[in-house]
């Protein structure tokens, strides 16, 4: 099992490299890479902007309880806004890009593959991985952070209607004290950890989909195995990146 492990992740970083070095290798194909732009962005923002307000409503509503046993309602606000800026709008973005996205990557190479498309376009001398999965990679790179800008909005938006006008709490308190809090580096770092997972996502649907083998059967274990690595893969770089930010800022210099 361990060799197994080892060697898909040997594949898995070849495979990395690989759409890495195509992203800048002639011909560029605009057309295939705004397709995909507009199906990994435009056709999740609805999604992602729900995600958004119900998280910022939910973060408004239950810290709530915590912030009045100590007098501190006013600092909601800044509380709500760090939570989905910082940590909360990045990864559950990538939640959602990865639960339909990285699906639909996964399941679309899958059955090119088991139907043998793929083995057609490299008789036609059409390098399949410059083809189908660089346009993929960097749409997902380039769109993971627009919708993430979306689902801070749609949080933040949300976490300040929910609490002056459910909770109660004044608006210009609540409004000031989250701007005195909220600094642009807290906005930055949600935007990169999304640029990180939009290296991942891709990686891994197009690879799981590039290399699926038993017909039907094996697009659908494709689908499955790539939602719940990616979602892990999500959550571990998640951590690393929150362990190095604590690092640099903590450090006693």
């Amino acid at each position: 099992m361990l060799k197994n492990f080892i060697d898909g992740l040997g594949a898995a970083s070849i495979f990395f490299a690989k759409s890495l070095r195509y992203l800048f290798t002639p011909p560029f194909r605009p057309r295939l890479i705004l397709k995909q732009m507009e199906f990994a962005g435009i056709k999740s923002l609805f999604a992602v902007l729900v995600t958004g307000i119900f998280v910022g409503m939910v973060v408004a509503l239950g810290s709530y309880t915590g912030f009045v046993k100590f007098g501190a309602e006013e600092w909601l606000g800044s509380t709500v806004a760090l939570a989905v800026v910082g940590q909360l709008a990045p990864v559950l973005t990538a939640f959602m890009v990865s639960a339909k996205v990285g699906a639909a990557y996964a399941a679309e190479l899958g059955t090119m593959r088991v139907t043998e498309q793929i083995d057609a376009l490299e008789v036609m001398a059409i390098n399949p991985i410059h083809y189908l999965v660089a346009p993929r990679f960097l749409a997902c790179i380039i769109m993971l952070p627009v919708l993430t800008i979306f689902c801070d909005v749609s949080g933040v938006l949300a976490g300040y209607l929910a609490s002056t006008k459910i909770l109660g709490i004044d608006p210009g308190a609540y409004m000031s004290n989250t701007i005195d809090v909220v600094e642009f580096s807290d906005i930055l770092r949600g935007l990169l950890r999304s640029v990180t997972f939009g290296f991942f996502i891709p990686i891994i649907a197009c690879y799981k989909g590039f290399y699926t083998k038993g017909g039907a059967e094996g697009v659908g274990k494709a689908v499955t195995e790539t939602v719940v690595i990616s979602l892990i893969v999500v959550l571990i770089d998640n951590y690393i990146f929150t362990c190095i930010f604590n690092y640099l800022v903590f450090w006693p210099f």
